[in-house]
């Protein structure tokens, strides 16, 4: 065991973790095929305009994704181009919009296609219960919209579709405006009335020609792409979030007094770590029967690089380093956290200067357990989960699970001389 002063820390172990994981291998070939169901060369005229959606979630693949769909659009005759959907991010700006597509490898010259950026918004008309419906200005003026987004479980609400294909049209199509409206709008209303009500209004009036689904594996790669008409967008992605419930990757073991995360960001997660992965969907700080996981503390060590400063998320964490902290743009952080009316998630964690002060104090609130024998474990991001630290403690779940296999013996606790941990 290491010692630090009167702590000693327990000894940690790595852990591969093997999820189901079908892929698609031919990306660009599977959503022009998927595609040809929209029949686009029979409903769309030559020289229409076509606004297909790019968001700004670590989606696999997502720049090849949104180029064929430019090139099956072009084929058909249409005049594509992308718009970024993806409400408040990128300091809600036009400008930082555009950048964030960037960081994710799509611009005008690797998809092949104009990009045209505002945060301007037409409201379409009001639902039933007086919500206005917001519109990007350019997907409004375009002949057609091609919807494109992953189907996955939402960080913080539950329903029969969650975070896809509506929640395109509703957040990221609404903008700035469009979600600061909504978010508040389910202070009064549930979340999947919300959805139901705009996502009605914006495929009678907003020329959605389909969507493209795209659903990942437990290993955060391409598993299914499918082309949806409009008529089927409930149904389907009711079922396909049905499937990706069922591919989405999980924590070594269901417990642990403490969940270091090296990184987070809106890359990662709407939330910066997936509630899914992490617990605390319905609480931030505290897990519910029905979360998949229950940490009683989490460390958050930095923030990604495609994040652009973008801390939301990290109010669900008790810990952090100096280090982290360095790396937040509080006026991108405070936006998010605003408009999705959780300013929670924009709070900062006690802070500490190094990585070994910081799991120091964090084993220091985990109740009556002797450190060296606390649950613990480490994982790169909620993302990337393949390969993992666990305590020793954790060892005896983790060998019962099929899915874990334990790589080497024990060793101390990563830190270097100045006390930073290792990276998974």
């Amino acid at each position: 065991m290491e010692r630090t002063g009167s702590m000693q820390f327990p000894q940690m172990v790595t852990v591969h973790q093997t999820f189901d994981a079908p892929t698609v291998t031919d990306i660009a070939g599977t959503v022009q095929q998927a595609l040809q169901r929209l029949r686009f060369s029979e409903r769309i005229r030559p020289g229409q305009t076509v606004a297909i959606t790019a968001g700004s979630r670590g989606i696999a693949h997502i720049a090849d994704v949104t180029a064929a769909c430019v090139q099956a659009a072009r084929q058909a005759g249409a005049d594509p181009f992308v718009v970024p959907a993806m409400g408040s991010h990128g300091g809600g700006t036009a400008e930082g919009q555009t950048a964030v597509l960037a960081s994710l490898g799509i611009t005008e010259e690797s998809v092949g296609a104009p990009i045209r950026s505002s945060m301007d918004t037409v409201i379409v008309t009001h639902t039933a219960s007086g919500v206005p419906v917001h519109f990007d200005r350019f997907a409004s003026e375009a002949d057609h919209v091609l919807v494109v987004n992953r189907i996955k479980p939402h960080t913080r609400f539950v329903g029969p579709v969650e975070s896809g294909l509506h929640k395109m049209m509703l957040i990221g199509l609404g903008k700035h405006a469009g979600a600061a409206v909504y978010h508040q709008a389910i202070l009064d209303h549930s979340f999947p009335e919300i959805v139901a009500d705009v996502a009605q209004v914006v495929l009678e009036k907003c020329r959605v020609i389909g969507g493209l689904a795209l659903v990942e594996n437990g290993r955060d790669e391409t598993a299914l792409i499918e082309a949806v008409l409009p008529e089927e967008f409930e149904q389907r992605e009711q079922e396909l979030l049905q499937q990706a419930n069922a591919w989405l990757p999980s924590l070594p073991v269901r417990q642990c007094d403490l969940l270091i995360v090296d990184r987070i960001g809106k890359d990662i997660s709407g939330a910066g770590m997936d509630t899914n992965v992490i617990g605390r969907k319905f609480f931030d700080h505290t897990a519910t029967a029905d979360d998949r996981a229950s940490c009683r503390r989490i460390l958050v060590r930095s923030l990604t690089e495609a994040t652009q400063g973008n801390a939301c998320g990290i109010g669900l964490a008790e810990f952090t380093t100096q280090s982290c902290v360095d790396q937040i743009d509080a006026d991108k952080t405070a936006i998010n956290c605003i408009t999705a009316l959780h300013p929670e998630g924009a709070m900062i964690p006690i802070t500490l200067p190094t990585d070994r002060e910081a799991v120091r104090r964090a084993l220091q609130t985990i109740g009556r357990i002797d450190p060296q024998q606390a649950r613990v474990v480490q994982i790169a991001d909620t993302l990337h989960l393949d390969t993992v630290r666990v305590s020793t403690s954790c060892l005896e779940d983790v060998r019962a699970s099929e899915t874990c296999t334990v790589d080497g013996e024990p060793y101390d606790f990563p830190f270097d001389e100045a006390g930073t941990l290792a990276d998974i």
